[in-house]
């Protein structure tokens, strides 16, 4: 039986309850976008993570736990009124927050008394000087991916590029990190988060006819960047890298064949040879009814972490030196295969070369084509004193 969720436009806080007669349950508060452009994201964080507290009976590491879900509207003003409520009713544990300006802007308060686990943004600034005690990062810093992409464009041979992402944290992280590693000439276009016309940046792109483009645009920005980008005829003429943070599995459903040809690079995929990822894909497709991104993997993983910590714990949040040691060394297996944090609380994995080709049948599917950075950490974890 699928879990009956509840639309967070409808009803702003989701509880999941915890099984009747266990402990009282830990709380944590999940405030993600679940509206916008980008609402979908949102909603494939949720789920994911929601589906390892179904898999554990209400229970995250043995322990039982409530979610609480509200949504941020890509707000971060919104965001932070929602979680600074949430503790002052004394909720410890927060995770959800997708995009880097929301996380900047509500993670310094809650990592004073709580714990912020960020499991989707990884912005530059927590990372190096600046990171926190009571902060990780689960899924990625903001550069990393990017600064791989660099690396994966001068094996490709490309000397020009178009590089483009919308102007905020993540994306100024995002062409910082390109730009660190591509030894070739880049062209910048920053354009607005949840630009949804791109017909002015396209036809720069035309007249400049650079070897590639490097792009960055989630959800449906990301959507309509790549169905512009094939109506204006350039998919055949100019190739496209990017993450698959711009090319998730729900993207790839909603552009088709424009995707085809595509090199994405990604810590995880549908495609990857790893147990604990084939299975969380087969029940992600039976509660669900569709196949899960890359940010409901993030999630499931994320989830896992905070469990791994809860049982160490006993889960005793309240104490939180115990409960960030616990963090620090997590015990689960991961839908990524190999995962560790460094010492700046963000993670040390693998990063995968992908190709989006055609299944025989005109639909866009991901392969694996090779490690395209093995154990890669991020620059910024010199920096770190913790």
């Amino acid at each position: 039986m699928k879990t009956p969720w509840i639309s967070a436009l409808l009803a702003p806080l989701f509880c999941m309850p915890a099984l009747a007669g266990a402990a009282e349950p830990v709380r944590i508060g999940f405030v993600t976008t679940l509206s916008t452009p980008a609402g979908y994201l949102g909603e494939d964080s949720r789920d994911g993570f929601a589906l390892a507290v179904k898999e554990g009976d209400g229970r995250l590491g043995g322990v039982p736990v409530q979610l609480l879900v509200e949504d941020d509207a890509l707000q971060p003003a919104r965001a932070k009124q929602i979680t600074d409520r949430m503790l002052i009713d004394g909720v410890k544990v927060f995770t959800g927050g997708l995009f880097s300006n929301v996380v900047a802007a509500v993670a310094p308060s809650v990592a004073k008394d709580a714990l912020y686990v960020s499991g989707n943004s990884g912005p530059s600034i927590f990372a190096g000087a600046r990171c926190m005690p009571n902060y990780f990062a689960t899924a990625t810093q903001n550069n990393t991916s990017h600064e791989v992409a660099g690396r994966v464009a001068n094996e490709l041979g490309y000397k020009r590029m178009v590089i483009l992402a919308a102007n905020y944290q993540g994306g100024r992280d995002a062409l910082e990190g390109f730009k660190s590693s591509f030894a070739g000439e880049v062209t910048e276009i920053y354009t607005k988060l949840n630009q949804l016309d791109y017909s002015v940046e396209l036809a720069r792109i035309r007249s400049l006819s650079p070897d590639a483009v490097y792009q960055f645009h989630t959800g449906g920005s990301g959507i309509n960047f790549v169905r512009q980008y094939g109506s204006a005829g350039l998919t055949q003429q100019i190739p496209m890298v990017l993450t698959a943070y711009g090319m998730d599995e729900r993207m790839l459903d909603a552009v088709g064949p424009l995707a085809i040809g595509s090199r994405v690079i990604s810590m995880w995929s549908s495609a990857l040879d790893v147990p604990a990822s084939r299975t969380f894909v087969e029940r992600f497709q039976a509660e669900y009814g569709r196949a899960p991104t890359l940010y409901a993997a993030q999630a499931y993983d994320t989830a896992h972490i905070i469990g791994s910590a809860l049982a160490a714990t006993g889960g005793r949040v309240d104490d939180l030196p115990a409960l960030r040691q616990a963090m620090r060394e997590p015990s689960f297996e991961s839908v990524r295969g190999n995962f560790a944090f460094g010492n700046n609380q963000h993670p040390v994995q693998d990063w995968h070369l992908i190709e989006i080709i055609d299944d025989g049948q005109g639909k866009p599917v991901p392969r694996l084509l090779r490690v395209a950075a093995a154990g890669a950490g991020d620059a910024f974890a010199q920096d770190c004193k913790l």
